[in-house]
């Protein structure tokens, strides 16, 4: 099969595993923690996804720059993956059998797997950027729809984890199973990178380089654009967002069950699959980007999105799985918007303005102010609250850490509607 035959099918695979991967475990791990006896630790397992993107991703993005192709990094990183998280779940099963789990050996071998795995949500757009370039598409017409199927793979895993229940009756998202299935998935992809259309690396110059050229750090050089500088400022404020709800929304609803008005409610007894309409509407929401962009431009997309976090975690604060289920299900609605108008639309926005040869370091830096400085800073002061209000509190108020975190984005998004110029009216003024 050539390069250029059916891309857009390959890409599809692709991008389903890649979230499939994620959503294995991403929205269910508090919840098996919480029953393990780590409860007050889930901040640190959701902070760690964001302290090994600080530097995982640019490093990784150096890498396909500059050394190995793309595809090939991104198979080196999933497989590494897949076989630690594969170690996380086995242990698990072991230290459950005998007792207990140990949070250093556990959180260690999880550790190691986000670290290679983080990396591989922007090399996989630089793989699939290339693939649609070198066919002759236009990736921001035409990756959102493959994008799609990420999602697709994402909630699929999740649906699995929800309802599929192991020997024992217990669902795979209250038990170890999940890290076991997502180590899996992580493998066959570690193969099926390696049969994507090449990414060159970019060719070594008959000159001398600079250190900064040669490692890839030129990426940084975006800073000195104001603009690109706001930016990427405010794309780690927003990135504080996004692990929230992750890490704390399955064990929020979960625990309605122990209150008796909601312990038989359909909504507290299958969260997994409750939350799953995030990503359905995500699924729907990555198809609206190119007309968005298209008519309000980046400014106006990502102010959409900020608000839309303001709602996101707003309406966590005031339902409840009987009969205020319906602001869960609008809060999941409005995910869609605040996820990918965000994350998306970012990632095309550094894509289209940013030079061809640092193209994937500039994506690693993009996952760096997201999914790194932001996520870290933002799980931990999440935690810190949650910890004061729910798990250390005499009375746990999960409601009142909603409208923190609502109040949080608010602020966010006001600053940013201040001080971030709409590119495309610079562009018409230039």
């Amino acid at each position: 099969m050539s390069n250029n035959k059916n891309i857009t099918l390959r890409l599809i695979v692709m991008s389903f595993l890649q979230y499939a991967i994620w959503g294995a475990y991403l929205t269910s791990m508090g919840s098996f923690l919480a029953q393990a006896g780590l409860g007050p630790q889930i901040w640190l397992f959701f902070a760690t996804q964001g302290f090994v993107s600080i530097f995982m991703p640019a490093l990784m993005g150096i890498v396909a720059d500059k050394w190995i192709p793309a595809q090939k990094v991104l198979s080196l990183c999933q497989g590494i993956a897949g076989i630690f998280m594969i170690a996380a779940g086995l242990y698990a099963k072991s230290a459950l059998a005998g007792g207990g789990i140990s949070f250093g050996t556990l959180y260690g071998l999880y550790a190691v797997s986000v670290a290679f795995y983080m990396p591989t949500i922007a090399i996989s757009n630089s793989v699939a950027y290339n693939a649609l370039e070198k066919s002759g598409k236009d990736p921001v017409k035409d990756f959102p729809p493959i994008r799609v199927f990420g999602t697709v793979g994402f909630i699929g895993s999740m649906l699995f984890v929800n309802f599929v229940r192991n020997s024992s009756g217990v669902q795979f998202q209250h038990s170890y199973e999940q890290f076991l299935m997502s180590g899996i998935l992580g493998l066959v992809l570690c193969a099926y990178a390696l049969t994507m259309p090449n990414c060159p690396c970019k060719p070594k110059s008959a000159g001398s380089q600079s250190f900064a050229e040669a490692t890839g750090l030129s990426a940084f050089k975006l800073f000195k654009d104001p603009q690109f500088a706001i930016f990427f400022i405010f794309s780690m404020l927003l990135g504080a967002s996004l692990q929230i709800t992750n890490g704390y929304a399955n064990t929020f609803i979960t625990s309605f069950k122990d209150n008796p008005l909601y312990a038989n409610a359909w909504g507290a007894n299958n969260a997994n699959a409750l939350i799953s309409i995030s990503q359905i509407s995500e699924t729907l929401c990555i198809l609206l980007i190119p007309v968005f962009l298209k008519k309000f431009g980046i400014k106006k997309v990502m102010l959409i999105s900020m608000f839309a976090w303001v709602l996101r975690f707003g309406f966590f604060g005031l339902g409840n799985p009987g009969s205020g289920v319906w602001l869960f299900v609008l809060s999941c609605v409005v995910y869609g918007v605040a996820f990918d108008f965000f994350n998306i639309s970012g990632s095309l926005y550094v894509n289209e303005n940013t030079d061809k040869n640092i193209r994937s370091s500039a994506q690693g830096l993009f996952m760096l102010m997201t999914n790194g400085l932001g996520a870290s800073i933002g799980t931990w002061a999440a935690g810190r609250v949650v910890n004061g209000l729910v798990y250390e509190a005499a009375t746990p108020s999960w409601s009142t850490a909603w409208y923190v975190f609502a109040a949080y984005a608010f602020v966010v998004g006001f600053l940013f509607m201040i001080l971030f110029k709409d590119p495309t009216k610079q562009e018409k003024a230039a």
